[in-house]
Protein backbone atom coordinates (compact mmCIF):
# COMPACT_ATOMS: atom_id res chain seq x y z
CA UNK A 1 0.00 0.00 0.00
CA UNK A 2 1.31 3.67 -0.89
CA UNK A 3 1.98 5.85 1.67
CA UNK A 4 2.33 9.49 1.11
CA UNK A 5 5.27 11.29 2.72
CA UNK A 6 5.32 15.02 3.43
CA UNK A 7 8.71 16.79 2.22
CA UNK A 8 8.79 20.28 3.40
CA UNK A 9 11.28 22.55 1.20
CA UNK A 10 12.39 25.84 3.02
CA UNK A 11 9.94 28.94 2.47
CA UNK A 12 11.08 31.10 -0.24
CA UNK A 13 11.15 35.04 0.71
CA UNK A 14 10.56 37.65 -1.66
CA UNK A 15 14.14 37.81 -3.36
CA UNK A 16 14.21 34.08 -3.81
CA UNK A 17 10.90 34.25 -5.32
CA UNK A 18 11.78 36.56 -7.74
CA UNK A 19 14.94 35.04 -8.82
CA UNK A 20 12.76 31.66 -9.69
CA UNK A 21 10.02 33.50 -11.76
CA UNK A 22 12.58 34.67 -13.92
CA UNK A 23 14.71 31.74 -14.25
CA UNK A 24 15.95 31.46 -17.58
CA UNK A 25 18.11 27.63 -18.72
CA UNK A 26 21.45 29.07 -17.39
CA UNK A 27 21.00 31.51 -14.28
CA UNK A 28 23.91 33.33 -12.27
CA UNK A 29 23.03 34.56 -8.59
CA UNK A 30 26.27 37.49 -7.43
CA UNK A 31 24.62 38.58 -4.41
CA UNK A 32 25.59 39.81 -1.19
CA UNK A 33 26.42 37.09 1.97
CA UNK A 34 23.41 35.77 4.21
CA UNK A 35 20.90 36.32 0.90
CA UNK A 36 19.80 32.98 0.74
CA UNK A 37 21.34 31.51 -2.62
CA UNK A 38 22.52 28.00 -1.26
CA UNK A 39 19.53 27.23 0.52
CA UNK A 40 17.73 28.52 -2.70
CA UNK A 41 20.15 26.11 -4.36
CA UNK A 42 18.36 23.53 -2.24
CA UNK A 43 15.05 23.55 -2.81
CA UNK A 44 15.80 23.49 -6.37
CA UNK A 45 17.38 20.82 -6.20
CA UNK A 46 15.32 19.10 -3.87
CA UNK A 47 12.43 19.83 -6.18
CA UNK A 48 14.11 18.48 -9.37
CA UNK A 49 15.00 15.39 -7.92
CA UNK A 50 11.11 14.31 -6.37
CA UNK A 51 10.29 15.07 -9.88
CA UNK A 52 12.39 11.65 -10.84
CA UNK A 53 15.49 13.77 -12.65
CA UNK A 54 18.74 13.81 -11.57
CA UNK A 55 20.73 16.76 -10.57
CA UNK A 56 24.07 17.43 -9.06
CA UNK A 57 25.90 19.71 -6.24
CA UNK A 58 28.74 21.42 -7.03
CA UNK A 59 30.99 22.97 -4.79
CA UNK A 60 35.05 24.39 -4.39
CA UNK A 61 35.86 21.28 -2.32
CA UNK A 62 34.28 18.43 -0.34
CA UNK A 63 34.64 20.55 2.72
CA UNK A 64 32.43 23.01 1.67
CA UNK A 65 29.48 20.92 0.63
CA UNK A 66 29.38 18.96 3.84
CA UNK A 67 26.71 21.36 5.29
CA UNK A 68 24.32 21.07 2.17
CA UNK A 69 24.56 17.35 2.05
CA UNK A 70 23.45 16.87 5.48
CA UNK A 71 20.74 20.16 4.79
CA UNK A 72 19.72 17.70 1.60
CA UNK A 73 19.69 14.48 3.91
CA UNK A 74 17.31 15.80 6.15
CA UNK A 75 14.75 17.92 3.99
CA UNK A 76 14.12 14.67 2.09
CA UNK A 77 14.38 11.92 4.93
CA UNK A 78 11.24 10.62 4.65
CA UNK A 79 11.89 9.90 0.44
CA UNK A 80 15.25 8.60 0.10
CA UNK A 81 15.85 5.09 -1.13
CA UNK A 82 19.41 4.59 -0.48
CA UNK A 83 22.46 7.03 0.14
CA UNK A 84 25.95 7.10 0.34
CA UNK A 85 28.63 9.41 2.23
CA UNK A 86 31.76 7.31 0.01
CA UNK A 87 29.91 8.05 -3.28
CA UNK A 88 28.54 11.17 -2.38
CA UNK A 89 25.46 10.41 -3.81
CA UNK A 90 21.48 10.38 -2.40
CA UNK A 91 18.72 7.84 -4.33
CA UNK A 92 15.15 8.96 -3.84
CA UNK A 93 12.16 6.70 -4.36
CA UNK A 94 10.55 7.53 -7.78
CA UNK A 95 14.25 7.72 -9.77
CA UNK A 96 15.99 11.05 -8.57
CA UNK A 97 19.22 11.04 -8.01
CA UNK A 98 21.30 14.18 -6.14
CA UNK A 99 25.11 13.71 -7.19
CA UNK A 100 27.16 15.95 -5.12
CA UNK A 101 30.75 16.58 -6.70
CA UNK A 102 34.06 18.66 -5.03
CA UNK A 103 35.37 20.65 -8.08
CA UNK A 104 38.90 20.31 -6.91
CA UNK A 105 38.86 17.78 -9.87
CA UNK A 106 38.49 19.54 -13.02
CA UNK A 107 36.78 16.23 -14.16
CA UNK A 108 33.77 16.34 -11.73
CA UNK A 109 30.68 14.47 -13.31
CA UNK A 110 32.49 13.97 -16.17
CA UNK A 111 30.21 11.47 -18.30
CA UNK A 112 27.00 11.96 -15.96
CA UNK A 113 24.16 13.64 -17.68
CA UNK A 114 21.71 15.92 -15.28
CA UNK A 115 18.39 17.86 -15.56
CA UNK A 116 20.25 20.47 -13.12
CA UNK A 117 23.11 21.19 -11.95
CA UNK A 118 23.89 23.29 -8.60
CA UNK A 119 27.38 25.40 -8.67
CA UNK A 120 27.72 26.52 -4.86
CA UNK A 121 30.14 29.53 -4.19
CA UNK A 122 30.96 29.57 -7.72
CA UNK A 123 32.97 33.00 -7.52
CA UNK A 124 35.89 30.70 -5.65
CA UNK A 125 35.80 27.27 -7.65
CA UNK A 126 39.30 26.18 -8.91
CA UNK A 127 39.20 27.25 -12.56
CA UNK A 128 35.74 27.49 -12.90
CA UNK A 129 35.77 28.60 -16.57
CA UNK A 130 37.89 25.44 -17.89
CA UNK A 131 35.08 22.86 -15.15
CA UNK A 132 32.16 24.37 -17.07
CA UNK A 133 33.20 24.62 -20.38
CA UNK A 134 34.67 21.06 -20.83
CA UNK A 135 32.97 18.93 -18.12
CA UNK A 136 29.91 20.36 -16.38
CA UNK A 137 28.12 22.11 -19.51
CA UNK A 138 28.34 18.90 -21.67
CA UNK A 139 26.44 17.21 -18.15
CA UNK A 140 23.49 19.14 -19.56
CA UNK A 141 22.90 18.06 -23.25
CA UNK A 142 21.13 14.88 -23.17
CA UNK A 143 17.93 16.19 -20.76
CA UNK A 144 18.45 19.53 -22.12
CA UNK A 145 19.03 20.48 -18.00
CA UNK A 146 19.79 23.93 -16.66
CA UNK A 147 22.51 25.64 -13.95
CA UNK A 148 22.37 27.64 -11.72
CA UNK A 149 26.36 29.43 -10.13
CA UNK A 150 25.48 30.93 -6.74
CA UNK A 151 27.66 33.34 -4.77
CA UNK A 152 29.46 36.20 -3.55
CA UNK A 153 31.73 37.63 -5.97
CA UNK A 154 35.27 37.62 -5.48
CA UNK A 155 36.28 40.59 -7.81
CA UNK A 156 35.37 40.75 -11.56
CA UNK A 157 36.83 36.33 -12.49
CA UNK A 158 34.76 33.82 -14.57
CA UNK A 159 32.11 33.97 -12.55
CA UNK A 160 31.40 38.05 -12.92
CA UNK A 161 32.04 37.34 -16.23
CA UNK A 162 29.02 35.23 -16.52
CA UNK A 163 26.74 37.53 -14.27
CA UNK A 164 27.67 40.03 -17.18
CA UNK A 165 26.46 37.39 -19.87
CA UNK A 166 22.99 37.09 -18.04
CA UNK A 167 23.00 40.85 -17.96
CA UNK A 168 23.44 41.32 -21.22
CA UNK A 169 20.82 38.89 -22.19
CA UNK A 170 22.28 36.51 -24.32
CA UNK A 171 19.68 33.99 -25.02
CA UNK A 172 18.96 31.20 -22.09
CA UNK A 173 21.59 33.15 -20.07
CA UNK A 174 19.74 35.54 -16.87
CA UNK A 175 21.36 37.07 -13.92
CA UNK A 176 20.99 38.97 -10.64
CA UNK A 177 22.84 40.86 -7.93
CA UNK A 178 20.48 41.18 -4.69
CA UNK A 179 22.09 42.20 -1.68
CA UNK A 180 21.81 40.93 1.85
CA UNK A 181 18.98 43.06 2.84
CA UNK A 182 16.67 41.97 0.43
CA UNK A 183 16.53 38.53 2.60
CA UNK A 184 14.22 39.83 5.39
CA UNK A 185 15.08 37.34 7.87
CA UNK A 186 18.29 39.40 8.04
CA UNK A 187 18.31 42.42 10.97
CA UNK A 188 18.85 45.56 9.36
CA UNK A 189 20.81 46.76 12.73
CA UNK A 190 23.31 44.39 11.95
CA UNK A 191 23.47 45.12 8.93
CA UNK A 192 23.96 48.76 9.40
CA UNK A 193 26.84 48.07 11.81
CA UNK A 194 28.20 46.10 9.53
CA UNK A 195 28.81 49.26 6.78
CA UNK A 196 29.96 51.46 9.58
CA UNK A 197 32.57 48.80 10.98
CA UNK A 198 33.72 47.78 7.70
CA UNK A 199 35.83 49.21 5.05
CA UNK A 200 33.75 51.06 1.71
CA UNK A 201 34.88 48.51 -0.86
CA UNK A 202 34.84 45.42 1.74
CA UNK A 203 31.21 46.16 2.63
CA UNK A 204 30.23 46.92 -0.84
CA UNK A 205 31.32 43.60 -2.21
CA UNK A 206 30.36 41.04 0.74
CA UNK A 207 27.24 42.88 1.66
CA UNK A 208 25.84 44.59 -2.00
CA UNK A 209 27.15 42.03 -4.59
CA UNK A 210 28.96 44.74 -6.04
CA UNK A 211 32.76 42.83 -7.06
CA UNK A 212 35.61 45.25 -5.65
CA UNK A 213 38.16 46.22 -8.51
CA UNK A 214 40.61 43.69 -6.42
CA UNK A 215 37.97 41.48 -4.96
CA UNK A 216 39.61 42.06 -1.56
CA UNK A 217 42.61 40.00 -3.66
CA UNK A 218 46.01 41.84 -3.15
CA UNK A 219 46.61 40.80 -6.75
CA UNK A 220 44.31 41.72 -9.22
CA UNK A 221 42.53 39.27 -11.07
CA UNK A 222 43.23 41.49 -14.51
CA UNK A 223 47.11 42.06 -13.30
CA UNK A 224 47.29 37.76 -12.77
CA UNK A 225 46.20 37.47 -16.36
CA UNK A 226 48.95 39.76 -17.63
CA UNK A 227 51.56 37.70 -16.18
CA UNK A 228 50.37 34.33 -18.07
CA UNK A 229 52.06 32.51 -20.44
CA UNK A 230 54.63 29.51 -21.14
CA UNK A 231 56.45 28.29 -18.45
CA UNK A 232 60.28 29.02 -19.26
CA UNK A 233 62.75 27.11 -19.83
CA UNK A 234 65.56 29.13 -18.46
CA UNK A 235 67.56 28.30 -15.29
CA UNK A 236 66.29 28.76 -12.25
CA UNK A 237 67.90 31.26 -9.61
CA UNK A 238 66.35 31.62 -7.05
CA UNK A 239 63.20 29.19 -5.45
CA UNK A 240 60.62 29.46 -3.26
CA UNK A 241 59.52 26.50 -1.36
CA UNK A 242 56.14 26.15 1.33
CA UNK A 243 56.56 23.09 3.29
CA UNK A 244 53.88 20.67 4.57
CA UNK A 245 53.28 16.87 5.02
CA UNK A 246 49.75 15.67 4.28
CA UNK A 247 46.67 17.91 4.61
CA UNK A 248 48.52 20.60 2.48
CA UNK A 249 50.96 20.44 -0.46
CA UNK A 250 55.01 21.30 0.00
CA UNK A 251 55.32 23.49 -3.09
CA UNK A 252 58.73 24.30 -4.93
CA UNK A 253 58.73 27.61 -7.02
CA UNK A 254 61.92 28.22 -9.59
CA UNK A 255 62.36 31.56 -11.21
CA UNK A 256 64.79 32.86 -13.87
CA UNK A 257 66.38 36.11 -13.99
CA UNK A 258 63.32 37.56 -15.38
CA UNK A 259 60.76 36.44 -12.70
CA UNK A 260 59.55 33.87 -14.88
CA UNK A 261 58.17 30.05 -13.32
CA UNK A 262 60.64 27.94 -14.35
CA UNK A 263 59.70 25.15 -11.99
CA UNK A 264 56.59 24.37 -10.23
CA UNK A 265 56.09 21.29 -8.03
CA UNK A 266 53.89 20.09 -5.46
CA UNK A 267 54.00 16.91 -3.72
CA UNK A 268 52.77 15.21 -0.33
CA UNK A 269 54.76 12.92 1.33
CA UNK A 270 56.93 12.11 4.23
CA UNK A 271 59.86 15.19 5.41
CA UNK A 272 62.88 12.41 4.37
CA UNK A 273 61.76 12.59 1.02
CA UNK A 274 60.99 16.20 0.87
CA UNK A 275 64.04 16.93 2.51
CA UNK A 276 66.04 14.66 -0.31
CA UNK A 277 63.60 15.98 -3.17
CA UNK A 278 63.91 20.17 -2.10
CA UNK A 279 67.96 19.11 -2.12
CA UNK A 280 68.04 17.54 -5.47
CA UNK A 281 65.85 20.31 -6.83
CA UNK A 282 67.26 23.33 -6.14
CA UNK A 283 71.37 22.21 -5.94
CA UNK A 284 72.85 24.99 -3.95
CA UNK A 285 70.67 27.72 -5.67
CA UNK A 286 69.32 30.32 -3.23
CA UNK A 287 66.52 29.31 -1.71
CA UNK A 288 63.46 31.21 1.03
CA UNK A 289 61.73 28.60 2.74
CA UNK A 290 59.21 28.13 4.94
CA UNK A 291 60.58 28.24 8.94
CA UNK A 292 57.29 28.74 10.44
CA UNK A 293 56.78 25.74 13.39
CA UNK A 294 58.18 22.20 11.88
CA UNK A 295 59.30 24.30 8.52
CA UNK A 296 62.23 25.57 11.37
CA UNK A 297 64.15 22.08 11.24
CA UNK A 298 63.63 21.51 8.34
CA UNK A 299 65.15 24.53 7.01
CA UNK A 300 68.25 24.08 9.57
CA UNK A 301 69.23 20.96 7.81
CA UNK A 302 68.69 22.62 4.35
CA UNK A 303 71.24 25.25 5.38
CA UNK A 304 73.77 22.70 6.52
CA UNK A 305 74.54 21.73 3.20
CA UNK A 306 73.69 24.62 1.12
CA UNK A 307 74.77 27.85 2.54
CA UNK A 308 72.21 30.00 0.59
CA UNK A 309 68.87 28.53 2.50
CA UNK A 310 67.27 31.18 4.20
CA UNK A 311 64.01 30.11 6.31
CA UNK A 312 61.24 32.79 6.47
CA UNK A 313 58.96 32.86 9.90
CA UNK A 314 55.21 33.92 8.73
CA UNK A 315 53.53 36.35 11.15
CA UNK A 316 50.70 38.07 10.31
CA UNK A 317 53.08 41.39 9.85
CA UNK A 318 55.68 39.69 7.97
CA UNK A 319 53.24 37.53 5.41
CA UNK A 320 51.61 40.94 4.99
CA UNK A 321 55.27 42.15 3.87
CA UNK A 322 55.63 39.60 1.90
CA UNK A 323 52.34 39.65 -0.26
CA UNK A 324 52.59 43.03 -0.81
CA UNK A 325 55.47 42.10 -2.45
CA UNK A 326 54.25 39.70 -4.58
CA UNK A 327 51.40 41.57 -5.47
CA UNK A 328 53.83 44.62 -6.45
CA UNK A 329 55.22 42.76 -9.42
CA UNK A 330 52.24 41.10 -10.62
CA UNK A 331 51.17 44.68 -10.99
CA UNK A 332 53.92 45.78 -12.94
CA UNK A 333 54.09 42.30 -15.03
CA UNK A 334 57.86 41.31 -13.18
CA UNK A 335 56.81 37.67 -12.39
CA UNK A 336 55.49 35.13 -15.29
CA UNK A 337 53.26 33.17 -14.66
CA UNK A 338 53.17 29.27 -16.27
CA UNK A 339 49.22 28.66 -18.34
CA UNK A 340 49.99 24.93 -17.60
CA UNK A 341 49.91 24.89 -13.48
CA UNK A 342 45.91 26.10 -13.16
CA UNK A 343 46.01 25.11 -9.66
CA UNK A 344 48.88 28.19 -8.89
CA UNK A 345 46.49 30.49 -10.92
CA UNK A 346 43.50 29.54 -9.31
CA UNK A 347 46.04 30.14 -6.11
CA UNK A 348 46.58 33.43 -6.87
CA UNK A 349 43.35 34.36 -8.44
CA UNK A 350 41.21 33.54 -4.62
CA UNK A 351 43.52 34.28 -2.02
CA UNK A 352 42.41 37.49 -0.11
CA UNK A 353 43.08 39.94 2.10
CA UNK A 354 40.47 41.30 5.15
CA UNK A 355 40.91 43.44 7.88
CA UNK A 356 41.02 42.48 11.55
CA UNK A 357 39.32 44.03 14.72
CA UNK A 358 42.55 45.77 15.51
CA UNK A 359 43.02 47.09 12.71
CA UNK A 360 45.39 45.02 10.88
CA UNK A 361 45.19 42.72 7.61
CA UNK A 362 44.74 39.36 6.91
CA UNK A 363 45.97 37.11 4.55
CA UNK A 364 44.92 34.01 4.11
CA UNK A 365 43.15 31.72 1.25
CA UNK A 366 39.73 31.27 1.34
CA UNK A 367 38.00 28.50 3.85
CA UNK A 368 38.93 24.92 2.75
CA UNK A 369 41.34 26.20 0.03
CA UNK A 370 45.05 26.12 -0.19
CA UNK A 371 47.77 28.93 -0.39
CA UNK A 372 51.13 26.92 -0.90
CA UNK A 373 51.94 28.06 -4.48
CA UNK A 374 51.18 31.62 -3.23
CA UNK A 375 53.29 31.30 -0.69
CA UNK A 376 56.31 29.82 -2.45
CA UNK A 377 56.00 32.02 -5.44
CA UNK A 378 56.18 35.04 -2.83
CA UNK A 379 59.02 33.36 -1.36
CA UNK A 380 61.31 33.00 -4.63
CA UNK A 381 60.03 36.41 -5.63
CA UNK A 382 61.43 37.90 -2.36
CA UNK A 383 64.71 36.46 -3.21
CA UNK A 384 65.07 37.34 -6.28
CA UNK A 385 64.66 41.16 -5.54
CA UNK A 386 67.07 39.98 -2.84
CA UNK A 387 69.98 38.68 -5.04
CA UNK A 388 69.50 41.38 -7.61
CA UNK A 389 69.61 44.25 -5.20
CA UNK A 390 72.81 41.83 -3.29
CA UNK A 391 74.36 40.24 -5.89
CA UNK A 392 77.42 38.66 -3.44
CA UNK A 393 74.72 37.42 -0.79
CA UNK A 394 75.93 34.13 -1.58
CA UNK A 395 79.50 34.72 -1.43
CA UNK A 396 79.27 36.67 1.82
CA UNK A 397 77.10 34.10 3.34
CA UNK A 398 79.54 31.25 2.91
CA UNK A 399 82.58 33.84 3.87
CA UNK A 400 81.17 34.76 7.59
CA UNK A 401 79.09 31.77 8.53
CA UNK A 402 76.96 33.30 11.32
CA UNK A 403 73.32 33.11 11.83
CA UNK A 404 71.50 36.24 11.87
CA UNK A 405 68.03 36.90 13.17
CA UNK A 406 66.70 40.18 11.58
CA UNK A 407 63.68 41.03 13.91
CA UNK A 408 61.61 43.48 11.07
CA UNK A 409 61.91 40.79 8.42
CA UNK A 410 61.36 37.77 10.89
CA UNK A 411 64.12 35.88 8.81
CA UNK A 412 66.93 33.58 9.16
CA UNK A 413 69.75 35.01 7.21
CA UNK A 414 72.76 32.50 6.50
CA UNK A 415 75.34 35.53 6.75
Amino acid sequence: MATDVMVTLPRPHPGQLRVTKEAKRFNVLECGRRFGKTTLGLSLCAETSLKGEPCAWFAPTYRTMSEQWRDLSDILAGVIESQSKMDQQIRLYGGGVIDFWSMDNPDSGRGRKYKLIIVDEASVVRDLKTAWENTVRPTLTDLKGGAWFLGTPKGRNYFHQLFSKGQQEVEDWKSWRLPTASNPYMDSDEIGAAKRDLPERVFTQEYEGIPDDDAGNPFGYEAIQECLGKMSTGPAVVYGVDLAKYQDWTVVIGLDNNGRVCTCKRWQIDWKQTKDRIRQMTAGQPVWIDSTGVGDPIAEDLARGNPAVHGYTFTGRSKQQLMEGLAGMIQREEIGLPESEPWLIHELESFQYEYTMGGGVKYSAPEGMHDDGVCALALAARGLVTIKTEPDIRVRMIAVGDDDYDDDDRMWTRR
